[in-house]
Order: C-alpha cells, then structure tokens, then sequence
C-alpha cells in the first residue's frame, strides 16, 4: 500500500468583514491543506457554507460598535472562548493561520497553550499603528507577518511580505 502524505491540519480563522477578505487571499492554498476556516456567522458570510461544504465554521458575532453591543460583548466574547476551544478539540490543528481582530485572540491563545503554531498576519489596514489583537497575539504567536514595512517599528521581530492583496 501506497504511502498517502497526510495534509497538515489548518484553521483559518478571521473575524467578518476587511478581515476576513484579507484572509480569503489565501484561499487559494486551502486546498494544499486539511482546513476549516472559522470567521463570525452573518447573513454575508453565509455562501462561504456552500463554498466549503463542512469546512465551514462560525463563531456569533462580536461586534462591539454600537453602545448597545458593548453591554453585551463580553458574553458574546465568553461564548466564542467556549466555541474556539470546541471547535479546537474536534478539529485539533497543527497551525492557526488568522488575520485577526478580536474574536480571534482566544483561538491563537489555545493554539499556543497546546504548542501549536500561530501565524499572524496584520491587517492591512494599519499601517502606521498596531491593532490591540496584533499587541495581544505578538509575544505568542510563531509567524508574525506585517504588510508594511512601518510596522516593523511595533513589531521589530515581525516578517515583512507586502501586501496580501
């Protein structure tokens, strides 16, 4: 019997939006890879479900715009905490691929604990500050990538590679 390579298990994790756009760059090396990709459950994110038939993930969403949603976020946050750990123990990933925000700390906290890798990619979107997920993931993460070159001043160990776009 033929030697199969077995695939390296993978969660791309993101929360919605400019996010998880970034993130969807990658899609086209999904395939190379045993993956789930997990990002918060809103009605845009709902073809990703089709797309990926049972690779598909979702965390509530956590946004915390609003005044009204901040009084509740931190329940929202401890029932994606929950979630992440769940959706951790029955995937059990060999790496965390995430370009962040919030709902996404937990899953890359976990992943550490249990000596998995983390890659972070920052978001795109800052170029001359850091994101609070960004400062929260650094000191753990494996593969801290930024896409600009000004960042590395926050992340002096960070890895420039341009753009994900």
């Amino acid at each position: 019997m033929k030697n199969k390579k077995i695939k390296k298990k993978i969660i791309f994790i993101a929360s919605t939006g400019g996010h998880l756009d970034e993130l969807m760059q990658l899609s086209p090396c999904f395939d190379s890879y045993d993956f789930t990709l997990i990002t918060e459950k809103t009605k845009n994110n709902m073809y990703l479900k089709d797309k990926y038939p049972k690779r598909v993930r979702f965390l509530i969403k956590g946004s915390y715009s609003t005044f009204s949603t901040k009084l509740i976020y931190p329940f929202r946050f401890f029932i994606n905490c929950i979630k992440s750990l769940y959706f951790y123990f029955i995937i059990n990933p060999d790496v965390i691929v995430t370009t962040g925000v919030h709902n996404t700390v937990p899953m890359c906290y976990i992943a550490h604990f249990f000596k998995k890798k983390v890659i972070f990619i920052e978001t795109f979107a800052n170029s001359t500050s850091p994101t609070k997920s960004g400062k929260m993931v650094y000191p753990i993460a494996d593969v801290f990538i930024v896409q600009w070159k000004s960042m590395k001043e926050f992340y002096p160990n960070a890895i420039y590679l341009g753009w994900i776009y």
